[in-house]
């Protein structure tokens, strides 16, 4: 084994001069080497990526929503006319009727009893007048000859009288008998759906015109149907003055289109006609009532039903319309980030309408050649610079959100295919 001693290795003094040259070597080489770093290299994110989209030019009519129900065109209280037991009831509850069949009957036999009663009477009525006239005739010529006075035959003549009087009684009776035997059986006095029966048969039930009657059951119709809502004052008055230039907006007979959802309805899907608008202002509400009709053949109205409802509130006009992603919040004002030149985003602020599909009306703040942050809008703040992904030199492209293709100019290639041969001129080269 073999013992180093290290007291006598002895240092050369160039050494450290050898060290200090390679670390200055060392520390240019590092300086040249970060000066040629680019942002990239160095770390820095490059700018987002985002989806643009010109506006879409629209003509449309603005539009104003409420809350109303439906109730019916027509609703009927079944009562009797006249008094009796219920004999039978000849439906079912909740089911739709139609006008002329048979719901309810009471008990005939006491009202046919009467009908006899008076077509005897009738009959007795008749037989007194035939005998009264046949002595009223023999009386004239008795007179004549002076066999009876004049005041005897008279009385002859009045005794006809009344029995011809007493004739029209009995038939008024005859008939009023008839009537009630009608009376007995109740039948519907129009198409619609009738509710449940209040009254089991076998019950009394109280007929006549008083206001003491039983209700037996009710009857609405269900096609069409009637929707009433109400607007505020100022509102109507917008709606009047614009319907005085000839402009369709819901106005009193005005008949314009309207459109109805109900409450799982996320479209306007329904149509309908206004109809009538009250011709009163409520002074504790200070709204007033209008009313549109529907159409309702598969019975999916139902009065008392809740549901939204839209009326035109202004005419035509051309607006722009862009998707209803782009549109940002600050607080209480609505933004969109336009792309400049340079594409840099910029925030408009933007007043906006109402929302068509998935387009959002913007009423100003707003250029038809704005190209408009649709997709990645998270992504930037205003200010920054951005990366267009969806065509060159950040033009929208066509089928883009809201964006409209370019149309290109007669006898000319559409935008970008400029630099591309035509199939001749492919088969020219070959």
């Amino acid at each position: 084994m073999v013992v180093m001693n290290v007291s006598n290795l002895a240092i050369s003094p160039r050494i450290p001069a050898v060290f200090g040259r390679i670390g200055v070597a060392l520390a240019l080489a590092t300086l040249v080497a970060s000066c040629g770093d680019t942002p990239q290299q160095r770390g820095a994110p490059p700018p987002p990526a985002v989806t643009v989209a010109q506006p879409t030019k629209r003509t449309i009519f603005d539009f104003d929503e409420y809350v109303g129900r439906f109730v019916a065109v027509n609703s009927v209280e079944m009562r009797a006319r006249v008094s009796g037991y219920l004999e039978g009831v000849h439906f079912k509850d909740g089911q739709i009727v139609k006008q002329g069949d048979l719901l309810f009957t009471i008990d005939k036999r006491p009202f046919q009893n009467a009908l006899q009663q008076a077509e005897a009477n009738l009959t007795q009525a008749k037989s007194n007048l035939a005998y009264t006239q046949s002595d009223l005739q023999r009386g004239m010529q008795l007179v004549k000859e002076k066999t009876i006075t004049e005041q005897v035959f008279e009385q002859r003549a009045q005794a006809a009288r009344n029995a011809q009087a007493s004739v029209n009684n009995m038939e008024a009776a005859v008939r009023q008998a008839k009537l009630d035997m009608e009376f007995t059986e109740l039948r519907a006095p129009m198409n619609g759906r009738i509710g449940d029966r209040r009254v089991s048969p076998g019950n009394l039930v109280t007929g006549g015109s008083g206001g003491n009657t039983t209700l037996l059951a009710t009857i609405v119709s269900t096609d069409p149907i009637q929707f009433e809502f109400t607007f505020d004052e100022a509102s109507f008055l917008r709606y009047e003055r614009s319907s005085k230039t000839g402009k369709d907006v819901a106005s009193r007979g005005a008949g314009v289109e309207v459109a109805l959802k109900l409450i799982d309805e996320t479209d306007f899907g329904h149509a309908g006609r206004m109809d009538f608008v009250d011709n009163v202002i409520s002074p504790s509400t200070g709204t007033i009532r209008g009313r549109a009709l529907f159409g309702n053949p598969n019975g999916v109205f139902t009065p008392g039903m809740f549901a939204r409802i839209r009326v035109p509130a202004s005419p035509a006009y051309e607006a722009l319309l862009v998707p209803d992603v782009a549109i940002g919040s600050e607080q209480a004002r609505k933004f969109v980030l336009a792309i400049d030149k340079e594409n840099t985003a910029r925030a408009k602020y933007v007043a906006l309408g109402h929302l068509d599909g998935n387009l959002r009306v913007i009423k100003s703040g707003l250029a038809p050649d704005d190209r408009v942050v649709v997709n990645g809008m998270a992504r930037v703040r205003p200010g920054q610079k951005v990366r267009i992904s969806n065509g060159p030199g950040g033009a929208p492209q066509p089928g883009a959100q809201g964006a409209k293709p370019a149309a290109a100019a007669p006898g000319k290639p559409p935008a970008g295919e400029a630099g591309k041969p035509t199939a001749g001129e492919a088969g020219k080269s070959k």
